[in-house]
């Protein structure tokens, strides 16, 4: 079952669009890696990776931001909202997308979770879906 999502920032100039063949071709996972404890605060890295292709800006071009690890974040260059990540390898291939600034976030679910031996004491663990304790940063 194809989809079709939008999403946005904060103060909506940057607007996106995400066309997948259906759900499942959105892997959502929750990071709590250092650099995404770091990037995203308390919504660490809660992101969708979707192919490339099915991602797509409506309205508004990003600022982009490459980290020293090869990492690039696209944002807001507005309200400082971030749209989207990815890394040197992926550039051609995939988007991590920031779940929370979908629309309707819900439609792509978590799907598992990485670093879980530094997930902070008081954060639940996300029943049904895989967990890693930790992989190479």
């Amino acid at each position: 079952m194809a989809i079709h999502m939008q999403g946005r920032c904060v103060c909506q100039k940057l607007q996106y669009s995400l066309d997948l063949e259906s759900p499942e071709k959105a892997r959502t996972t929750l990071c709590h890696c250092h650099s995404c404890r770091r990037a995203f605060g308390t919504n660490y890295g809660l992101t969708a990776k979707v192919p490339l292709e099915a991602f797509k800006y409506e309205s508004g071009s990003p600022k982009k931001y490459k980290q020293e690890n090869g990492v690039t974040r696209e944002f807001c260059d507005n309200c400082g909202a971030f749209i989207c990540e990815y890394g040197e390898e992926a550039a051609d291939k995939f988007r991590y997308v920031m779940w929370g600034s979908l629309d309707e976030p819900e439609q792509v679910p978590p799907k598992g979770e990485f670093y879980c031996k530094t997930r902070p004491n008081w954060m639940p663990e996300i029943k049904d879906v895989f967990h890693k304790k930790e992989i190479k940063e």
